[in-house]
């Protein structure tokens, strides 16, 4: 008797330091139990202290990744991280819209570490109009704020979390990660079909470690829709997973930034 490999499709760039990116979630999706294939939208020169260099890949050898791996591989799910123009964000969404995988988890990528905007406003357009192609859009808060435009609070998770998703039409995980104010993370999940809000709650864990973090948890989230677990379930495991995995990350070093997770914790 022969068995599929649960399987994840993960479109996002690549990150030479392996803390994000693409690195990071073919070993989130691996350590999640699934099966990773990748299509890469851009290269960068990157470390544990920046990103140095953008490389973009054209469009045209894009879309032949794309083709070449949906046309043989049945994918349960597809993780998207950043898409870094508007040209590679409207592509994508063409591409994807040509075959039948519905659990699209969106991570949408728009502003960086600094605080600075990694999307032009065509691009951010673009952006929007793919967000209802989504299963689950993953933003944090400075991501949820530009969606509305409107400042979000500790107390108004649930409120934006609903707008979102009633706006775009689609499931939010909204990460609470950068509101510093408690020694408890608490990340709000928006399911649109039913309308229902819940609140997961983790222990913040204090550590400058959290260098790709938001590409951990979609491909975790990800790999769980693909092996068969109810969207709720499967977010409050990758959830899980990712705490445990910056808890036993947090005292390691690896170069002379921010450090990663660690993304196989025992």
């Amino acid at each position: 008797m022969t068995t599929s490999y649960p399987s994840v499709l993960t479109i996002a760039g690549s990150d030479s330091g392996g803390c994000a990116g693409i690195q990071a979630d073919i070993k989130s999706i691996s350590a999640n139990g699934a099966f990773a294939a990748s299509v890469i939208t851009a290269t960068t020169a990157q470390n544990t202290q920046g990103v140095f260099d953008i490389h973009p890949i054209p469009v045209t050898h894009i879309r032949k990744q794309l083709i070449a791996v949906l046309e043989d591989i049945d994918f349960g799910a597809i993780k998207i991280g950043m898409l870094h123009s508007a040209d590679v964000i409207e592509l994508v969404q063409k591409t994807l819209r040509e075959y039948p995988i519905k659990k699209i988890v969106l991570d949408p990528v728009m502003v960086a570490t600094s605080g600075d905007r990694l999307l032009n406003k065509a691009a951010l357009g673009n952006l929007k109009s793919f967000l209802s192609d989504a299963y689950l859009i993953t933003p944090n808060i400075p991501e949820a704020e530009i969606l509305i435009d409107k400042k979000i609070d500790a107390q108004k998770l649930g409120e934006a979390a609903k707008e979102i998703g009633n706006t775009f039409k689609t499931s939010v995980l909204l990460k609470g990660g950068h509101l510093e104010d408690s020694e408890q993370m608490t990340d709000t999940l928006f399911l649109y079909d039913t309308q229902k809000s819940i609140s997961i709650y983790n222990k913040r864990v204090q550590t400058k470690n959290t260098h790709g973090t938001g590409c951990t948890l979609s491909s975790a989230i990800a790999a769980q829709l693909s092996l068969g677990l109810p969207l709720e379930e499967a977010v409050k495991k990758a959830c899980s997973y990712l705490n445990k995995s910056i808890t036993q990350g947090k005292d390691k070093t690896l170069g002379k930034g921010n450090g990663p997770v660690q993304h196989f914790p025992k």
